[in-house]
């Protein structure tokens, strides 16, 4: 029993004092090593953001521009299918106008319109 301290309970307790600090010196080095995890992770997923951003509005214009082109070539083929329309309906009405003369001069009844 001259081995046994004063105090056992007191000794255990500085014991436990002294894992505890440890325990907490660890558990503050985890948190730190998480921390800087957590802002390299965060700085990654800003830049793979950042990245699909830039994609996405390279593809935006790219397809505004595809786009643009299209509708050019759209209102183009209108306007020249309009103006060869319009041309066929001056070139029946002069014929119909000259078939009227021509009926009217020859004396001849109008065809009957169904």
């Amino acid at each position: 029993m001259a081995d046994e301290p004063e105090n056992l309970v007191l000794q255990l307790l500085r014991e436990m004092r002294g894992e505890m600090a440890d325990m907490r010196s660890e558990m503050h080095g985890i948190r730190d090593g998480l921390r800087t995890e957590i802002r390299s992770v965060r700085d990654d997923l800003h830049s793979e953001i950042n990245s699909l951003r830039a994609d996405v509005a390279s593809d935006f214009l790219t397809i505004e521009k595809r786009l643009g082109d299209q509708i050019v070539g759209l209102r183009r083929a209108v306007v020249d299918y309009h103006s060869s329309v319009v041309g066929h309906g001056v070139i029946i009405s002069e014929l119909e106008a000259r078939m009227r003369r021509v009926e009217q001069h020859l004396d001849l009844p109008p065809l009957d319109k169904h």
